[in-house]
């Protein structure tokens, strides 16, 4: 039996997927988000945020839109999937990367592991693996991430500054040996002149930006997206208030942080705490 092609070129990402039949099926009709929330008795701005994939929106909103295009149980049907999808982050995850290759500039806020665009491929590895990777998928995953790395080689490698919370660096990896590589890779990456790292001391106390990690991602045409990401999710935003919100959050981080060479100090005082051996 021939293969099946896909002849609707349209998304086979469930929550993708259902973000672009609301979108068709409300420009087929004719209709703007505006004049959508008027004739739904909802806010348009929920509309748009369902149809750009912020949201999924409630079931009872999706029957509503069902009954308006005459779609009955079509878009029902698709919300479930999209909800039910446990890899519907990967695709903005993908738009991500797509996006931090072409930033001019980055800047960036660790509340407890360092960095990719700093990591060893030691500490990589242990990362990866308390998160559940093993075997040949892990290998994989950490060579794509030294690959990543290589954004700040170059000439026109792009500036890049990061704020470490202190967290993240007393968070000591088993073997010694490797973390000692670490720490002196930071030191050594911290030696370029497109490379400012920042501590954010404990002694700082409660900031804006805590319980998540921080990307910021300087575009050729001029605007800012943010990617926030926890241990279980992660969000590309896109929409300018949040984003200003977000760097005026990292802005009053960054005044608490130590400056870049009293953070040197700091790395170089950590590096002689590190006991000798092959574990710690």
């Amino acid at each position: 039996m021939p293969q099946r092609r896909i002849v609707t070129g349209r998304s086979q990402e469930p929550r993708q997927r259902f973000a672009e039949e609301l979108r068709q099926l409300r420009t087929a009709r004719g209709d703007s988000l505006r004049q959508l929330g008027e004739r739904m008795g909802w806010d348009w701005s929920l509309f748009g945020k369902m149809e750009k994939g912020d949201t999924l929106g409630g079931p009872e909103v999706v029957q509503a839109l069902d009954q308006y295009y005459g779609t009955p149980g079509l878009l029902l049907a698709l919300w479930e999937l999209a909800a039910g999808d446990h890899t519907q982050f990967r695709e903005r995850y993908r738009r991500y990367m797509a996006l931090e290759a072409e930033a001019v500039s980055l800047w960036h806020f660790a509340v407890s592991v360092l960095p990719g665009l700093l990591q060893t491929p030691g500490y990589a590895r242990e990362v990866l693996t308390a998160g559940g990777l093993k075997g040949p998928e892990l290998e994989q995953q950490v060579k794509a991430r030294m690959g990543r790395c290589e954004l700040l080689d170059g000439e026109d490698a792009p500036p890049f500054r990061t704020i470490l919370s202190e967290a993240a660096l007393r968070t000591p990896m088993r073997d010694s040996t490797e973390w000692l590589k670490q720490l002196r890779h930071l030191l050594q990456m911290q030696e370029r002149d497109n490379v400012n790292v920042h501590v954010l001391p404990n002694s700082a106390g409660m900031h804006a930006l805590m319980g998540f990690d921080v990307w910021y991602l300087l575009l050729p045409h001029g605007h800012t997206v943010v990617y926030t990401e926890n241990g279980y999710r992660g969000e590309l935003i896109e929409e300018t208030a949040p984003v200003v919100r977000l760097q005026k959050a990292y802005d009053s981080v960054r005044d608490l942080a130590l400056s870049p060479a009293e953070s040197r100090n700091y790395i170089l005082r950590l590096l002689e705490e590190v006991p000798c051996g092959s574990s710690t």
